[in-house]
């Protein structure tokens, strides 16, 4: 071996690593930023059209840090955000994106595809997202066809620089860092098996790299990281996206996790942080933000992401059969009309309790109560409104499904009762209205209160304790439904809070700190 060689070999085994963009201060939309943050996949495009505003804003709604959307040119080069290269299948147009000008994907409705309800949403522009997301969530722009020198000056002139990471092939992002004179961070795709990560720096020095989910290692994790560089975890699809591959993902050390399952997966981190919740949760009608109330799709979600309660609402039909529906009448979440207690089983059966909602759960229906029961697995406690069911009748389908001690059950004190006369082990759940209640509604013996929010207080949970009583109460109104009510209740004990925002008490319970007694 020659001098030379000799002198090249011990330069490049000994020098320093390459640096990117190290340590890239990001905005934090969420405060204090979480150690592991999630990118929720086209947005919550569960609740809502993929890539569209609802989709995207809901994510900031939820406490989610991360939207990932896609980016693609117009015919007459502008920059909007649609994942397909046509528009045939979210959009009411045919043609390809790069065939149609801004103004005439302008005219195109991109949420009734979805739901009926969302028929007012509009395509959106890059720019109209990125004055939307300002200071409200962060954007991971996935670059399907996107002009470089036009993307840096969108993402500059909206100041959106630290609320972006850009993800492109290494070619593409280097034209664009130079373009925004490095100011803009990018992340590109990284195969540890087949390539270095001193390679990538050298061609597009990114701010973070994203690595699919089995390709994750606590080595792979620790290189990145002495370069100043996150790590994002791939977990897409089912054989990834669950709760065996995000904790290998959280044990490697990766920084951000891209999901469909944000829900899911938010609660399986902050349950390792914090094993014991200092209150319960209950789901109303179910996950009934994320999948149709009180049918088996939202009851399965809330059973998956291991719910403490599933609250659920029973009626009957004409001939007897008891399903799960909130309303006397048909004509909210199904594509019936008039009272349930006036169409038969049959009928009921036929009908749409997805549609509503939206199409991908278009071919839900209206569960039976026994379904519905069976959905909620051996975990979650249930939460059973009798709102049109006779206490035998509901006693009777509790004892075939073993849930006498797994139950409340929400009525009046009346109905309450009677049931506990066939049933003492029942656990009773009576509203309390107002205050000056107390000692009617306690006259029964019940497991607990279903408390007015508004007359909740330290007080008064502290004389439900004494007298042996949880307190259980529905922030549902958007008065309520945020992370300060909460703390406030939990402070003072509140044992159940039910909910139609399950990831907003979750903020509240990994912000909330005890006080002493």
């Amino acid at each position: 071996m020659s001098k030379q060689t000799l002198l090249a070999v011990l330069l490049l085994t000994t020098a320093p690593p390459v640096y990117a963009q190290p340590n890239f201060p990001f905005f934090q939309p969420v405060q204090p930023p979480r150690d592991v943050q999630i990118m929720a996949h086209r947005g919550l495009h569960v609740l809502a059209p993929e890539n569209t505003l609802p989709a995207i804003m809901a994510c900031a709604a939820d406490y989610i840090e991360w939207a990932e959307v896609d980016v693609r040119l117009t015919r007459d080069g502008r920059h909007v955000v649609i994942h397909d290269d046509s528009v045939d299948r979210c959009l009411n147009g045919k043609g390809r994106v790069s065939d149609l000008t801004s103004d005439e994907l302008k005219q195109l409705d991109a949420g009734s595809w979805f739901a009926d309800r969302f028929k007012d949403v509009r395509f959106l522009a890059l720019a109209e997202l990125l004055s939307s997301a300002k200071g409200k969530v962060n954007l991971y722009l996935d670059c399907k066809q996107v002009d470089p020198d036009l993307l840096a000056k969108e993402i500059v002139a909206a100041g959106m620089e630290k609320q972006v990471i850009v993800y492109a092939a290494p070619e593409v992002l280097a034209k664009i860092s130079t373009a925004a004179r490095n100011t803009v961070p990018v992340m590109t795709k990284y195969r540890p098996k087949s390539a270095t990560l001193d390679s990538l720096v050298k061609q597009c020095h990114p701010a973070a790299v994203e690595i699919d989910a089995d390709d994750v290692t606590p080595d792979v994790c620790q290189d990145a990281h002495a370069r100043g560089i996150k790590v994002q975890a791939k977990v897409l699809g089912d054989k990834r996206d669950n709760a065996t591959v995000w904790g290998k993902m959280l044990d490697a050390g990766a920084d951000w996790l891209q999901t469909d399952d944000p829900v899911g997966l938010r609660f399986a981190e902050v349950r390792r942080r914090i094993p014991s919740f200092p209150v319960k949760i209950s789901y109303h009608r179910g996950a009934c933000r994320y999948a149709p109330e009180n049918t088996l799709a939202s009851i399965e979600k809330a059973a998956a992401w291991a719910a403490d309660y599933i609250e659920i609402d029973i009626r009957p039909t004409a001939d007897g059969k008891y399903m799960l529906l909130h309303d006397s009448t048909l004509d909210r979440t199904t594509g019936g009309r008039g009272p349930i207690r006036k169409a038969t089983f049959d009928e009921v059966e036929k009908l749409s309790a997805g549609a509503w909602f939206g199409r991908p759960f278009a071919s839900l229906r209206v569960p039976t109560l026994s379904d519905g029961l069976t959905a909620m697995g051996k975990q979650s406690h249930v939460y059973l409104d009798a709102k049109d069911i006779t206490p035998a009748d509901l006693l009777d389908a509790m004892r075939k499904h073993d849930l006498v001690e797994r139950s409340v059950v929400y009525q009046s004190a009346r109905y309450l009762e009677r049931l506990k006369a066939l049933e003492p082990k029942v656990r009773p759940l009576p509203p309390l209205g107002r205050v000056d209640q107390f000692d009617r509604v306690a006259a029964i013996a019940p497991y607990g209160f279903d408390a007015n929010w508004s007359i909740l207080s330290k007080e008064l949970i502290e004389r439900s304790h004494k007298a042996g009583i949880k307190v259980f109460s529905d922030s549902l109104s958007e008065k309520h439904e945020n992370v300060d009510e909460y703390l406030r209740a939990m402070g003072w004990g509140i044992d159940v809070i039910q909910t139609n925002h399950p990831l907003r008490v979750l903020r509240a319970v990994e912000l909330f700190k005890p006080t002493s007694p």
